[in-house]
């Protein structure tokens, strides 16, 4: 696989980097097995490797610290993102949480106020708990995260698309006021995935995943990772992977990799999907307003058609009525299934402010935008015409107060 020489660090030269991206997601750091010749990536089901003598090994000593399944899945993510370094993590979740173990107490972070539930409960309920403070705005607003730097500020964090409200955050607005008042900017890619944007190239720090999306793809994993092209933060994301242990097992691995392959080609069918459901909400007499970034009614959709490829999958809107309505229309659709997550072959339907996004407290939801009655859906590869002939059935059943308990 090859591994690094006991353990020790070093980059490795994709064969592959000046190839496209379909090609890259295929075949970047996963070179046919050594032992076999397997095409595929073996599961290597084990936690320990014999060493020649102490500290003499094949650049693996234990699980924990090297895998050969997650060091392939971690050059192939690196690759996607045009990164030089790659981490794999147990979660998304773990993920993000590694990049804030590498500040210290008394440090400050400025985050997007539109952004997954999870990510500010761990913020806010785990980690200013040991002493790093949280300030979250509309991260759309340039002014308003300059604003909100202290001397104290060492990262942004941001979402871009946004969950579930799918505002922008321009990267490299951001990534040259960071770079401006010294600070590191760690973006979320999870709703675009590097096919549709690749914020190392505009300028970002660190990029973030969870994996257990549209990387993954089959609803059937839990992962996460990170990439970086500076050694430095790196060696410091290396060292909290191991020392933390929040790692992915080899079938994780392998799963998530398997997923990586035909991640292009379902990015483009989940977004052509979702643009064609998105115009048709639009025009719908019983929709109050539609969030996607790939119609022309967005606030940024001229920022989208610079920075993304394509509109990405996901999707939120309100229905005109009240919350009544909205668990109604939810309980009413058969093709989309109401489920947490997202990123799946499968279409999915959420309530964030029930669901996803709980965690944030109501005050806060509303001051970012969130309200009661938003829906968000996670468009899958299916049929367009069967999940928009699902969501219209459903919403004409939701006018009738009956449907609820008749679905």
């Amino acid at each position: 696989m090859g591994a690094e020489s006991n353990g020790k660090k070093r980059a490795y030269e994709d064969p592959y980097k000046h190839c496209g991206l379909a090609t890259r997601a295929i075949h970047s750091g996963q070179e046919p097995d050594p032992a076999t010749g397997a095409i595929m990536t073996p599961i290597y089901q084990t936690s320990t490797y014999v060493q020649e003598a102490p500290d003499v090994h094949k650049g693996f000593d234990y699980a924990r610290t090297n895998h050969p399944t997650r060091l392939a899945l971690e050059r192939n993510i690196a690759a996607l993102e045009n990164g030089k370094y790659g981490l794999c993590f147990g979660s998304g979740s773990a993920a993000a949480s590694a990049v804030v173990q590498s500040l210290n107490q008394g440090d400050h972070v400025v985050s997007c106020n539109d952004l997954y539930g999870g990510t500010y409960r761990m913020f806010t309920k785990v980690y200013e708990r040991f002493g790093v403070s949280f300030s979250f705005v509309d991260a759309s607003d340039i002014g308003a995260i300059d604003k909100a730097i202290t001397p104290k500020t060492k990262l942004l964090w941001i979402e871009t698309p946004s969950n579930p409200l799918l505002k922008l955050c321009d990267i490299r607005a951001v990534a040259k006021l960071a770079k401006e008042r010294g600070v590191k900017l760690c973006v979320d890619n999870t709703f675009a995935t590097p096919v549709l944007q690749q914020p190392l190239e505009m300028g970002a720090d660190i990029v973030a995943h969870s994996t257990t999306k549209y990387i993954g793809g089959h609803s059937d994993v839990v992962g996460g990772a990170v990439v970086t092209n500076d050694e430095e933060i790196y060696e410091k994301l290396k060292f909290l992977q191991n020392a933390t242990g929040a790692v992915p097992g080899p079938m994780d691995c392998f799963l998530v990799l398997r997923g990586t392959k035909t991640l292009p080609l379902r990015m483009e069918r989940h977004s052509a999907n979702a643009l064609q459901i998105a115009r048709k909400l639009l025009e719908h007499p019983e929709v109050a307003c539609v969030n996607y970034p790939g119609l022309p009614t967005h606030p940024q959709y001229d920022l989208a058609k610079a920075q993304m490829r394509l509109a990405g999958g996901m999707i939120s809107f309100e229905l005109k009525g009240d919350l009544d309505r909205a668990v109604r229309f939810l309980k009413s659709c058969k093709v989309f299934s109401l489920a947490e997550s997202l990123g799946g072959v499968e279409s999915l339907l959420g309530h964030p402010a029930t669901m996803t996004h709980a965690s944030i407290p109501r005050e806060e939801r509303l001051k970012a935008g969130l309200t009661d009655g938003l829906i968000r859906l996670s468009v899958g590869i299916e049929d367009e015409k069967d999940l928009m002939a699902d969501l219209e059935r459903a919403i004409a059943k939701s006018l009738d107060p009956k449907a609820g308990a008749a679905a």
